[in-house]
């Protein structure tokens, strides 16, 4: 395998050149993902002290190399405990990726086999016709619909409903008097399983301020699980498909139909 001899003395393989790249690589995601957070300035920390260990190990300095040694040994389980966050986002987007998301989920892995399981489709008129009935009557609605992934941590957080979908009990679950319009509800194919669930909210700090709650969590629903997330805002009567933490608008409910049937089929 052939070896560039950069400078005259620093001789570069093929492999090193990949190394280096992915690298930068993990490196470029690292900093997306901390990026706006406090997590930032830990980061430069940690990275100053790696610095200075590397000057005072070249400089043959072996007391500070031995201090600077120990706290870096120390330093990688505090630094699990303080970017925890930051690692469960990063192995939850490798986690998410199209092949280990695809794997993991109910007919992926088994479909590759060969032994898919029959899921029936989501009644998108019924959707359609209960969000933009509570958009007009200003009624705030947050819902899940469950793609490829599992939602089941998400339906264990709230009360089985496990009913038929259609448009007038999905707004009856919504109705500002119900014991169950405080949450969201998750649809699997075409049965409400479960009302009045938590999703986790998003943690990203570049979204608009004029994002309430139930934008961030229909926003932490869609970054963390395959699912799309359907919103009705009760302040400003808007109609919103959010998917991979991208929330679009609709006025139109045709449109609204066909981007929500092309997000439940296109996976």
């Amino acid at each position: 395998m052939g070896v560039l001899d950069l400078f005259g003395f620093l001789p570069i393989g093929i492999l090193d050149a990949v190394d280096i790249i992915l690298v930068s690589f993990l490196l470029y995601k690292l900093y997306e993902l901390i990026r706006g957070t406090i997590a930032v300035r830990i980061f430069l920390g940690v990275l100053s002290i790696y610095l200075l260990w590397l000057i005072v190990t070249a400089l043959e300095m072996e007391m500070m190399s031995q201090i600077f040694r120990q706290f870096i040994n120390v330093g990688v389980i505090a630094l699990i405990i303080v970017f925890q966050q930051e690692i469960r986002r990063f192995l939850l987007a490798i986690g998410n990726s199209g092949f280990f998301r695809n794997i993991g989920a109910r007919g992926g892995l088994w479909t590759w086999l060969g032994k898919s399981e029959r899921k029936l489709s989501t009644n998108i008129h019924a959707i359609s016709e209960a969000v933009f009935s509570m958009a007009s009557s200003r009624t705030g609605a947050l819902i899940a619909i469950e793609r490829e992934g599992n939602l089941q941590s998400i339906i264990d957080s709230g009360k089985k409903v496990n009913a038929d979908l259609n448009a007038a009990i999905l707004e009856s679950v919504f109705f500002k008097n119900s014991p169950l319009h405080d949450g969201a509800v998750v649809i699997r194919g075409n049965k409400m399983i479960s009302a009045s669930c938590m999703f986790p909210l998003s943690e990203k700090h570049n979204h608009q301020t004029s994002y309430g709650m139930r934008h961030k969590a229909a926003l932490g629903i869609s970054e963390e699980l395959d699912a799309v997330a359907v919103m009705v805002s009760e302040e400003t009567a808007n109609v919103h498909i959010v998917q991979s933490g991208i929330i679009e608008t609709f006025e139109d409910r045709a449109a609204f139909q066909n981007r929500l049937q092309e997000l439940l089929t296109d996976f």
